[in-house]
């Protein structure tokens, strides 16, 4: 889809598609290095090229849709690590509560 679009945004999108991979990987401090390597080359592009053109607005929709997906994506990550913290202190509470009132196998 890059075909035709500024080659910082050509490599932009290159970028969030491997962040969605990262995202979805959960490998989130590959997430930030990602992250900021991209908005490095949308400055750029903003500075070099004040007008946008057809395959570039379409290439910037595309990192705008991975985008979305990929702050999904770590959202669900999120998620994922609150609840199992909620079960790791569950686990604690019931070790906790067995301990003192003298249960054993």
């Amino acid at each position: 889809m890059s075909f035709g679009a500024h080659p910082d945004l050509a490599a932009a999108v290159a970028l969030s598609r491997d962040l969605v991979e990262a995202a979805d990987q959960g490998q989130l401090e590959r997430v930030a290095e990602l992250d900021a390597r991209r908005l490095k080359l949308l400055k750029s592009y903003r500075v070099v090229a004040p007008q946008v053109g057809p395959a570039d607005r379409a290439v910037l929709q595309e990192i705008g849709k991975l985008n979305l997906r990929a702050l999904g994506l770590v959202e669900h990550q999120r998620r994922m690590k609150g609840r199992a913290m909620d079960m790791v202190v569950l686990g604690r509470r019931a070790i906790t509560a067995y301990a003192r009132n003298g249960y054993s196998r």
